[in-house]
């Protein structure tokens, strides 16, 4: 097979494809989903917070265990794209874009779930005119923002040869998808100048992201230990909270990786060397997130002060130890022994695996907001008996997975118009290769 025919295979296999019967059945009941949530906010902003369960004491509950959710596998963006991609790593070319949005649709609903987690967000504008950098709320929404901007353009720069792909394949595209390309796309001409420019960008960006990715999770992490809480009283949250965030991300690329190389039959360029490759670094990830949960439940344990013991006794043996070892084995423990063997690093074992680390990750962020919320250091007294208990009520849970399905929407919705390998980049890298031959 000659170049010319390479390139126009290597395009048709990547090219954008139309919903079939199941992707249609797919988005249904995610816009579904989204619209029950949509409806369970507005029974929130009509009634108030009282619809939910949070009181007095778990005064932050589901909301934001899915914020801290959403910001740890938006870090995925910047161990994906940004470092593999300044390490020079070859074979992550074809999960770069996946990993790249992933981490804008996972940011874009990490603050909107601030936002529903006000009782009043018309107020929201009140942080910006009376704001106190002394606050870390303040940093949290710059790094946020600042970290969703360059995520999008670290999204759209490395699209802009593939914009021009697209462009040259107008009888290919729907009408709607052309002037899509074309507002997008239409100035870029692929000439030396652009791309040296756009190489620079695409460094400049990679080389910011890092420190905002690691600022917005250590930030986040300084919301809770800055709040004299048992069980939050750490020095040890920014790394623990790093180290779990590339960790729930991996595990997120996992997932999408597989979903889209069996659904898209994608086998040739997303190989079993990509999930060889990536259960290695989840094994280490997994490995260094499980040495700073030891650290974390190590050091209160031996102090055992009255307050942290309370806490403790509840994760180990108490109210909440069910969900703690579910999250323990099911998002660190079994999957390290099953990515330690190289069967396990296949796609279905990897899949499977993947699955379990998010699940494990979303309900590890659970149980760091709740238990501790629910053992403050003076005790409960004189207060109504659910005060001392926490349970979401429906409208929570409804605009909890409303929120999960709309990130997933954003990622359906980006696969449907534009190629979620790139095809520039794959084409260029062949050339690289039967050159060397």
């Amino acid at each position: 097979m000659n170049t010319s025919s390479k390139d126009k295979q290597i395009t048709e296999d990547l090219m954008p494809q139309k919903f079939s019967k199941s992707g249609m059945i797919w988005v249904g009941i995610l816009s579904t989903i989204c619209l029950i949530g949509a409806y369970a906010y507005y029974r929130q902003l009509r009634y108030g917070l009282g619809v939910t369960s949070m009181r007095d004491y778990v005064s932050w509950g589901i909301y934001i265990s899915n914020f801290v959710f959403f910001v740890a596998i938006s870090l995925v963006g910047s161990l994906i794209t940004a470092i593999f991609r300044l390490a020079n790593v070859e074979w992550s070319t074809p999960l770069t874009r996946i990993a790249e949005i992933i981490a804008v649709s996972a940011i874009t609903f990490a603050s909107l779930i601030i936002i529903v987690d006000m009782g009043r967000p018309e107020r929201l504008f009140n942080l910006f005119t009376h704001g106190r950098l002394q606050s870390p709320i303040a940093w949290d929404v710059i790094v946020i923002t600042t970290y969703l901007f360059i995520s999008l353009f670290l999204l759209y720069v490395p699209l802009l040869p593939d914009l021009k792909i697209m462009n040259q394949q107008k009888g290919k595209n729907s009408a709607w998808q052309n002037k899509i390309y074309t507002f997008l796309g239409s100035y870029w001409k692929g000439n030396s100048e652009q791309v040296k420019i756009s190489d620079k960008i695409i460094n400049i960006l990679c080389i910011m992201i890092i420190p905002v990715a690691f600022c917005i999770h250590t930030v986040t992490s300084w919301l809770f230990a800055t709040t004299y809480r048992p069980g939050w009283d750490s020095t040890n949250f920014g790394a623990y909270f790093i180290s779990g965030a590339f960790l729930v991300g991996a595990g997120g690329v996992i997932v999408a990786m597989y979903v889209f190389r069996k659904h898209y039959h994608l086998e040739k360029y997303i190989t079993e060397l990509h999930f060889e490759k990536m259960g290695r670094i989840a094994v280490m990830l997994s490995l260094i997130y499980l040495y700073f949960n030891i650290n974390e439940y190590l050091v209160p344990a031996f102090k055992m002060k009255k307050s942290e013991a309370a806490h403790l006794v509840e994760l180990f043996t108490g109210e909440f130890s069910i969900m703690f070892w579910f999250a323990i084995m099911i998002g660190m423990i079994i999957p390290i022994f099953i990515m330690l063997f190289k069967s396990g690093r296949k796609p279905l074992p990897m899949f499977i695996t993947g699955i379990m680390i998010v699940v494990g990750a979303w309900f590890k962020r659970y149980l760091i907001v709740t238990p501790t919320l629910l053992h403050p250091f003076l005790p409960m007294q004189n207060v109504p008996e659910n005060y001392k208990h926490y349970f979401p009520s429906w409208e929570e849970w409804a605009i909890t997975l409303g929120s999960l399905a709309g990130a997933l929407l954003i990622v359906t919705f980006f696969v449907r118009i534009f190629p979620i390998i790139p095809i520039h980049e794959t084409i260029t890298e062949q050339h690289e290769k039967d050159k060397s031959k």
